[in-house]
């Protein structure tokens, strides 16, 4: 690693597994202090251990519901009391429902609004005002190409609309931000291999691979580092006169329509 983010304070949102575990370890190894969260203690504490075995910097609360934003508040306190700042927000964590329009319920609409757009939105009000403090600093969203096209193989209504929510939102931050130094940026990942997603890509149905996987020009679906390496990049002061980017991590396959 080549110290791109060190003596940075990252906050980084979902480490307890997939995208999240690895963006805390490779934060970590290019000289940034991690302070991390995750709904799961027990996923939490085992990123926060892996990471100092390597011998990065890392602090984790486990059992972190940022859908609430007094406990989004309260993990944001704990990295400004531990470190006095913040450089780097990154929102990785979400999580969303999905079914066809006329069978998903108003509990899974407001499920999806709650935990991909509204704990956003919780985190960053709460870093704002440390942000502005200390002279500014990144912000790390993550989108999605879901939110720039409908899809044949997944009832993704909410999801869509949600990450359209964060991309629109990502875009009034780089405008009240500016003044302070704030930068804001998106990444839209494409389909990435995850926990969740491994099962499917290992044997993906006929439609899915009609569709998406034989489309993607680059020829293959994505890993966590292909979207890590997006958001170190972004974290960095090599990022440092990017703001209002949509970074799109699938291989090309949105420009295929």
């Amino acid at each position: 690693m080549t110290g791109r983010l060190q003596g940075k304070v990252a906050l980084i949102t979902g480490v307890g597994g997939g995208i999240g575990a690895v963006a805390a370890t490779r934060f970590a190894a290019e000289g940034a202090r991690v302070v991390g969260c995750d709904l799961d203690a027990e996923s939490a504490a085992a990123t926060e251990a892996a990471v100092r075995a390597a011998g990065g910097e890392i602090t984790v609360m486990g059992g972190v519901d940022l859908g609430d934003a007094d406990a989004a508040r309260d993990w944001v306190d704990v990295a400004v009391a531990t470190y006095d700042g913040i450089d780097v927000l990154y929102n990785n964590a979400s999580t969303q429902r999905f079914a066809p329009l006329d069978v998903l319920t108003v509990d899974e609409w407001d499920f999806t609004m709650r935990n991909e757009l509204d704990l956003v939105y919780y985190t960053v009000r709460a870093a704002w005002p440390h942000l502005k403090r200390t002279g500014g600093g990144s912000i790390v969203n993550v989108g999605s190409i879901a939110a720039m096209r409908g899809v044949e193989f997944m009832p993704q209504n909410a999801h869509s609309a949600a990450k359209g929510g964060v991309i629109a939102l990502t875009l009034q931050l780089v405008v009240e931000g500016g003044p302070h130094g704030i930068r804001a940026n998106v990444i839209s990942p494409g389909l990435i291999e995850t926990p969740n997603t491994a099962p499917m890509l290992a044997d993906p149905p006929e439609r899915m691979r009609k569709v998406v996987l034989d489309r993607i020009p680059l020829g293959r679906h994505g890993h966590a580092d292909d979207v890590v390496n997006a958001a170190v990049f972004l974290a960095s002061d090599e990022s440092s006169w990017i703001s209002g980017a949509n970074l799109v991590v699938d291989g090309g396959g949105s420009v295929l329509g």
